[in-house]
């Protein structure tokens, strides 16, 4: 059997596999961040398919954090029954579920908060004329904002959580060079950009108890000009490990700027695929927790690969599982085809409709094919 397929744990949390479904953001909610069945039916697809570890969305914490329309939200108490009804038809399924906490900072989306966007430092262009820097009350007000959401995640029936500091969110904005200019304890040296990452950590930990998983998502690098690179990245999961989180998903990149995205398109080649995998290896060498690897994957080769030759411990996917949420169902079957996933990033465009994130390619596809049917 391979090492793909072994139970494993993180923090007591036991997993059937090695295989994560990322977060990422479905456009299934309710206008106000609820569960609706169609997330649900979506999360059920994925434990049915044989996912190990579902990561649900990038669920916003605070009105303010919200970056996309129908996004999960767990920024209110009134939510938490609708979470807690995700959560148990998952478990009735088989399936392990975490809830992703994340605030988009100025990324967030003023015409659905409302608010102006917040940044970690007042520098010019980093959020326009109306962007304002984050105050040391609002910094306050930020970790209790994430402890309450873990709360809330604890009582809907989550296997754990997963803190966002990836992407060029507000807690990824903290770490990075390029948008934390502060002068304050938060500035300066990686150590001091990795504060409120620890800071969280500590407000959570004690609110949700010590068997209750805690992850958290960082880049390995913005892959933009003065941005975070992996030399510090290493110092910051050194500091995130000892720190006591139970695991670290690796991505990188930026979502609206950067060389490298996090969503890369025209992955055709399996030399395309795992594009973290040399940055994986340096921060592996330096942890002793369990390493999450995202980015391009999209073969049961290099999946393998990369477990067996101890790059990480887990392989997480997202864009392959929107066209196939059985793909592992599918690999353990004894059929290793690759992904039918072409990564041509076309599966977010229903999304911003109203439709929710689909394979547009696979459904065009299926019009051709009937097509020459009729």
């Amino acid at each position: 059997m391979s090492e793909l397929f072994e139970s494993t744990s993180i923090a007591g949390m036991n997993l059937p596999n090695r295989f994560i479904r990322s977060a990422t953001w479905e456009g299934l909610a309710a206008p106000d961040g609820a569960v609706t069945a169609r997330l649900i039916d979506r999360m059920v697809e994925l434990a049915r398919g044989g996912v190990g570890l579902i990561i649900s969305s990038h669920t916003y914490i605070s009105q303010e954090g919200q970056a996309t329309p129908w996004q999960l939200g767990v920024y209110k108490d009134e939510l938490v029954p609708g979470l807690k009804e995700l959560t148990t038809e998952v478990h009735a399924n088989g399936g392990k579920i975490i809830l992703q906490l994340a605030h988009a900072g100025i990324y967030a989306e003023k015409s659905l908060s409302g608010q102006p966007p917040l940044t970690v430092s007042d520098i010019e262009g980093s959020a326009g004329a109306e962007g304002r820097e984050i105050t040391r009350n609002g910094i306050k007000r930020l970790i209790k904002s994430y402890t309450t959401a873990a709360r809330r995640a604890l009582e809907a029936g989550f296997d754990g959580i997963q803190i966002h500091s990836a992407h060029g969110y507000l807690l990824s904005q903290f770490m990075s060079p390029v948008f934390n200019k502060r002068r304050d304890e938060y500035g300066g040296s990686i150590t001091n950009r990795v504060r409120i990452h620890l800071e969280i950590y500590r407000s959570v930990r004690k609110t949700v108890g010590e068997q209750f998983p805690i992850l958290i998502k960082m880049n390995c690098g913005d892959f933009v000009d003065n941005g975070l690179d992996i030399k510090e990245s290493v110092q910051a999961a050194k500091l995130m490990a000892a720190a006591g989180f139970n695991a670290i998903e690796l991505s990188g990149g930026f979502i609206k700027t950067g060389k490298l995205s996090p969503s890369r398109p025209g992955i055709n080649s399996q030399d395309k695929e795992a594009y973290f995998q040399k940055y994986g290896r340096e921060i592996k060498n330096e942890i002793t927790i369990p390493l999450i690897l995202v980015g391009g994957i999209r073969s049961f080769e290099i999946a393998e690969k990369i477990i067996q030759e101890g790059t990480a411990d887990y392989i997480s996917m997202s864009r392959p599982f929107i066209r196939e949420p059985d793909l592992i169902n599918r690999w353990q079957s004894g059929d290793r085809e690759k992904a039918k996933c072409i990564s041509d990033n076309l599966c977010f465009n229903p999304g911003f409709a109203g439709k929710g994130i689909y394979c547009v390619t696979e459904e065009r596809e299926a019009e051709r094919k009937n097509s020459k049917l009729s």
